[in-house]
């Protein structure tokens, strides 16, 4: 079932103590982000936020996923941005530099265009690399990301109700455009590993 016409696609990364300490370094970095809000009166937080439809408000689309509501928030978001960031270096530091990048923009551009408050908080990220690691094993072809995906889906797949307006303090609109960040990516990732993979035919 894989394509060998395509690059070999990992399913762990490539270095995986480099990997573990670089996404714990990140959450380290949410968490003292966190509490210097906390002890600035929630600062931080107001200059972060991303604010709909409002110019001034653009910054939130780079600063809006290190910030969040309290530590409660952040914990919840904690498990699954470890574990799916952490999957999604599988293809080494360069390529999630630029699968997170596209979820990041696409889920915070997303919410600029749509949402009705302010919003802060990793969660659109999250989603992004989640649906980045559902979908791009099937667009590889790859038996081991697929495998790994179906793995995912069993524990986490319920997180999916979440691009679906439902809880009015929750940002439906930062889950659904980061993941579509992540499908977008996925393919991104697929088409650039097949073009790695074209022979170069010697005349």
């Amino acid at each position: 079932m894989t394509n060998p016409g395509r690059a070999p696609a990992r399913v762990l990364p490539p270095a995986p103590k480099r990997a573990a300490a670089l996404m714990l370094l990140f959450t380290a970095a949410l968490y003292l982000i966190e509490a210097v809000d906390g002890a600035s009166g929630g600062r931080l937080d107001q200059a972060g936020r991303l604010v709909p439809r409002d110019v001034d408000g653009l910054v939130g689309i780079v600063t809006a996923p290190l910030l969040h509501g309290g530590f409660g928030h952040l914990v919840a978001n904690t498990v699954p941005f470890l574990v799916f960031g952490f999957l999604a270096l599988s293809g080494g530091i360069g390529q999630w530099f630029a699968v997170t990048a596209t979820i990041w923009l696409a889920s915070g551009i997303g919410v600029w265009l749509l949402s009705p408050a302010p919003v802060l908080g990793a969660s659109g990220i999250v989603f992004g690399w989640f649906l980045f690691l559902l979908a791009r094993g099937f667009y590889a072809r790859n038996v081991g990301q697929i495998v790994l995906a179906v793995v995912l889906f069993l524990f986490w797949g319920s997180l999916l109700w979440g691009v679906l307006p439902s809880n009015p303090l929750v940002s439906w609109q930062a889950h659904l455009f980061g993941a579509l960040g992540g499908l977008l990516a996925a393919s991104w990732v697929a088409r650039a590993d097949g073009r790695s993979a074209t022979p170069t035919l010697r005349a």
